[in-house]
């Protein structure tokens, strides 16, 4: 976890720096639409639908887009038909892509995203080629200084399915299973542990590539452009900070 606190850390500044409503909110339509589409139009009942609805509520999105965006899913709405893909690649230096999202043009998507990887040094893999190499995984991440008892936090994530908590450069990360994340995350919220720095079910990398500076800027320009693109709901890698690489990097943000 390590490394994922290092690179958490600095996305997390660079997602706050430039952080745009519209896009947010493009993305959690998309989010919210597949999540229903996979496990039906009821939060109580579908925890993945029900974490995307909270996003949505916390980010001020309308009440009506977020039942336009449920209606659509579960087919109660006519509207564009979307597929969910996964695309695997390697960028710069041999870092491991995952990626996935929704499109109603797969052949349009992936085109779209073979010419990101061209231009970025990198190329798109076969269906599998990386994919071994990540675990989902429940994660969620507040800032210490956020939390007045940590072993609180530590009783309330254990007794509702939490696999693992840890504290490391001022962060607490607690990890669950993805079918523990709702329950625990609603428990935090409810002991009035919410002020989470990130909240999401997440692939983790077995295997981390730590490579050089001008390597590694090369993946985060590549991981700008993946940010940009309106298909991709999620995309996940095994680029892992050194300490001076990391120090170099967060130095430039």
């Amino acid at each position: 976890m390590a490394g994922h606190s290092k690179w958490a850390n600095i996305k997390h500044k660079k997602a706050r720096q430039d952080k745009k409503r519209g896009k947010i909110f493009s993305k959690l339509v998309k989010k919210i639409t597949s999540a229903a589409r996979r496990g039906g139009g009821d939060p109580e009942i579908n925890p993945e639908l029900r974490v995307y609805v909270d996003k949505a509520k916390d980010a001020n999105m309308p009440k009506e887009n977020i039942e336009r965006a449920i209606k659509k899913g579960t087919g109660d709405l006519e509207g564009v038909t979307y597929t969910d893909f996964r695309y695997e690649a390697y960028g710069p230096g041999g870092v491991a892509f995952l990626m996935e999202g929704s499109t109603d043009n797969r052949n349009r998507t992936v085109a779209e995203i073979r010419h990101i990887f061209d231009k970025g040094g990198g190329n798109l893999g076969e269906s599998g080629c990386v994919s071994w190499m990540f675990h989902s995984q429940g994660v969620i991440s507040l800032s210490s200084d956020d939390v007045d008892d940590a072993d609180e936090v530590l009783m309330v994530a254990l007794e509702h399915g939490a696999e693992d908590i840890e504290q490391e450069d001022g962060v607490l990360t607690v990890t669950t299973t993805p079918e523990t994340f709702a329950d625990v995350r609603d428990a935090l919220t409810e002991a009035g542990h919410d002020n989470f720095m990130s909240d999401e079910v997440t692939k983790l990398a077995e295997n981390t590539l730590a490579p050089e500076l001008s390597t590694v800027r090369k993946n985060m320009k590549l991981i700008e452009t993946l940010e940009d693109h309106d298909d991709i709901e999620e995309f996940y890698h095994n680029l892992e900070l050194s300490d001076e690489v990391a120090e170099a990097i967060d130095a430039e943000l």
